[in-house]
């Protein structure tokens, strides 16, 4: 089998695609092979992206009172949770955060808000206006993630100054009936067609741990491929108490990395970023996700959850020989 690992990583990166039969192989290697595995991912990343880690940020710009009950989120009004719930903050704290994210060494910062979509015109209007100041007075790649958005509203966003739009398809598309009810998938693929065609870059991924099989994280893989996802967000589910998964545990460290990896050979020229979750389900194994073929990460806090300090992140990187990529907003 580590012969076969090695000519499918040659396989992908002569410019062929890893099929689902393939994907489903890698996915099932043990011992040796499992190393042999991450060794080809991390070779497969350095081809199509480089040695440069990309350090993303993100502001709870809105929180709480969700209408969507999915599963795993804190935020949701289906839930009784501790996350706090406040309507969408002024521009100052968006901009000010902005800076503070560049100083850290991120070159893409989120404005991340709660609802199935954005609530109303004059909170759009006040996001315009932040996304206008941001690449005025900083050097970041701002992006937002607002929900559910509409073509007219994705170039409205874009013309503010709006670089990539994050939606997450958060799982495949035969599990999602599993973690949400109040909308449907076709909405959430919808939503990033749109974003699509009015030119602009799609961050898009999922978070797993959920209860889904190895089948169903390629099987989303592969929608994300079809649909022309720039990056990949991978979140590892982190539990929170008053969620309907508030008892799930279902990773490993070894199985974090084993999806990572087998996610640099379906999608290898993108972005791969790990995000939410990884502290407490890559515990000592963190600093692995890059020889596992991610090719950035997610520092600072998360939306209800605090994160690593970004301090830690750097050095993290730095010992591993990395290097961090230049902020820019292109």
């Amino acid at each position: 089998m580590k012969e076969t690992i090695r000519k499918l990583a040659d396989f992908v990166m002569a410019g062929h695609s890893v099929d689902y039969d393939d994907a489903l192989r890698l996915g099932d290697v043990e011992g040796a092979e499992f190393y042999e595995l991450l060794a080809e991912a991390g070779r497969i990343r350095e081809h199509f992206v480089g040695k440069a880690v990309t350090l993303c940020s993100i502001i709870n710009a809105k929180s709480g009172t969700c209408p969507e009950d999915c599963a795993f989120c804190a935020q949701s009004a289906h839930h009784s949770t501790q996350a706090a719930a406040y309507p969408l903050i002024d521009e100052e704290q968006m901009v000010s955060c902005a800076k503070s994210a560049e100083q850290h060494g991120a070159s893409c910062y989120g404005i991340i808000t709660s609802g199935t979509g954005i609530g109303n015109r004059d909170e759009l209007d006040r996001i315009c206006r932040t996304l206008k100041r941001i690449r005025e007075e900083a050097g970041i790649a701002p992006s937002c993630s607002l929900g559910i958005i509409d073509y007219e509203t994705a170039c409205l966003l874009r013309d503010a100054g709006m670089v990539t739009y994050h939606h997450n398809l958060e799982t495949a598309r035969s599990f999602f009936p599993n973690i949400c009810s109040t909308h449907d998938y076709d909405q959430d693929v919808e939503t990033i067609q749109a974003v699509k065609r009015a030119g602009l870059k799609v961050c898009c991924g999922g978070i797993f741990g959920l209860g889904e099989s190895f089948a169903q994280r390629i099987e989303m893989a592969l929608t994300l491929r079809e649909l022309g996802a720039d990056s990949i967000p991978i979140n590892f589910l982190d539990p929170v108490e008053g969620t309907r998964l508030e008892h799930a545990d279902f990773l490993t460290p070894l199985e974090c990395l084993r999806t990572i990896a087998v996610y640099r050979f379906l999608l290898p020229d993108r972005k791969i970023t790990v995000c939410g979750g990884r502290e407490k389900n890559l515990r000592e194994l963190q600093s692995w996700i890059f020889m596992a073929g991610a090719s950035g990460m997610m520092t600072g806090n998360y939306l209800t959850k605090t994160g690593r300090n970004p301090v830690f992140d750097r050095q993290m990187v730095a010992d591993l020989g990395l290097t961090i990529a230049p902020c820019g907003c292109s």
